[in-house]
């Protein structure tokens, strides 16, 4: 048998492989940026963020994701990229059973806009075991983006019901601490959250809950307040036997309106939806 010439060894490093996959996600996705999309993030919807931007939607992104199918190594290596888009991905491939309390620390620390914290807390952060842990920890947080984690993650916590109606008992007071926090990405998430839980907890959490919406809805305090009626419009417009016969019906509601966004505006509910238990930004204008 003749020899065959060897063959030429041109595989790339394992480390710059890496990179390039990461590297060819982006620069796909850069084919689908939108300057447009880029200016209208900031305006409309109230999403500033240091991290480079692509501009790219959140369909966009959601197709992306299911082409990737879940990689945690990706996840982690798309979240070191910096870019806005690329964080956004890493909460749809990342897999939550190898997600560790101590990158979800680290993953916190880096947030700057609701839009990323809340879509990681919907896709990913909730169905960690370290979940409710976390929201004990970043509750008590100076910075505005880690607490509102805290209660974007409770939110999303009761809205999948991935808490039980003990732990929600347990938080409440946790959202009346908050109440008093002015800052505006925080005070609306601690409304997301008690709302959430007023309309989708068990029987003695949606008393609880909508028994604070009352004492908040009196206060003195313009934060508290401001939260209490919130909440409790919502809960109003879901009495407790509505609940219990959607809840009896339908184990998961489809469609949910999620939180406000902006500074002073209101959302909606075509602007920033949760449908099929996802996120999803439109280019819907928003309220005045």
């Amino acid at each position: 048998m003749a020899n065959l010439p060897a063959r030429s060894k041109t595989f790339a490093k394992p480390r710059e492989r890496r990179a390039r996959d990461v590297r060819s996600i982006l620069k796909e996705l850069e084919r689908h940026g939108s300057a447009r999309f880029r200016a209208d993030m900031p305006v409309r919807y109230g999403i500033v963020t240091k991290d480079r931007v692509i501009g790219v939607s959140m369909a966009r992104l959601k197709l992306t994701a299911r082409k990737l199918g879940r990689d945690h190594a990706l996840a982690a290596r798309l979240w070191a990229s910096g870019v806005y888009e690329g964080r956004m991905l890493a909460s749809m491939v990342a897999e939550p059973e190898r997600l560790t309390a101590a990158q979800m620390d680290r993953w916190a620390h880096d947030f700057d806009n609701w839009a990323v914290v809340d879509t990681m807390c919907f896709n990913l952060f909730d169905r960690s075991p370290h979940a409710f842990a976390k929201v004990t920890k970043w509750a008590k947080s100076k910075d505005e983006f880690v607490k509102r984690a805290a209660f974007a993650l409770l939110a999303c916590l009761a809205l999948h019901r991935r808490a039980s109606e003990e732990d929600l008992l347990r938080a409440l007071p946790l959202l009346e601490c908050a109440a008093t926090d002015d800052r505006n990405f925080v005070k609306k998430a601690v409304s997301w959250a008690l709302r959430a839980i007023g309309t989708k907890a068990g029987p003695k959490a949606r008393t609880a809950a909508r028994e604070l919406a009352n004492r908040l809805a009196a206060s003195d305090q313009p934060s508290a307040r401001w939260i209490g009626k919130d909440a409790r419009r919502v809960q109003t417009s879901n009495p407790p036997n509505k609940i219990d016969a959607i809840s009896n019906a339908t184990p998961r509601l489809n469609t949910v309106a999620a939180p406000n966004t902006t500074t002073g505006r209101q959302p909606s509910a075509s602007s920033f939806v949760i449908r099929n238990s996802k996120p999803m930004l439109t280019n819907a204008r928003m309220r005045k």
